[in-house]
């Protein structure tokens, strides 16, 4: 997981070769002026789902993880709270191929990580991730990138 703030994303390019673009598109695109639905850069190897999602208690959120893809989160007017658990701490659960995702419903993270609009959160498949923590409607960017 690597948290910081936008403004030093261009300093991540070397963790993953698709980073380029994103920094790339991030010059050229306003994230709060695009409508909702994915945004494909890269046909599906890197793409980003702008949407809005209700805020849920730690408790109500679900955990996540992913194989194929790793997921920049970035908050747009609203905080968000992210839960975090290192993958081999979650218990087993059901792959969902066609989706690229396993949920653990009702596990809970001992560590978490407060986002607020100019920042983001980058979780690799070894990284369970537990989004939308937070009150109200928050309006989000979600890069997904393949690994």
């Amino acid at each position: 997981m690597i948290v910081d703030t936008l403004d030093q994303f261009e300093k991540y390019v070397s963790v993953n070769p698709l980073f380029a673009d994103i920094v790339k598109f991030l010059k050229e695109n306003d994230l709060n002026t695009l409508e909702e639905g994915k945004h494909f850069i890269k046909d599906k190897d890197l793409f980003v789902n702008i949407q809005v999602a209700v805020g849920k208690t730690k408790e109500a959120a679900t955990f996540e993880t992913h194989k194929r893809m790793l997921d920049i989160q970035i908050p747009l007017d609203n905080n968000e709270t992210y839960g975090y658990m290192p993958l081999a701490d979650l218990p087993e659960a059901t792959y969902n191929d066609e989706k690229d995702v396993t949920k653990y419903p009702g596990v809970v993270a001992e560590t978490f990580v407060n986002c607020k609009p100019g920042e983001f959160a980058i979780f690799f498949p070894w990284d369970g991730h537990q989004p939308c923590i937070g009150e109200g409607n928050i309006r989000k960017a979600i890069f997904k990138v393949k690994m």
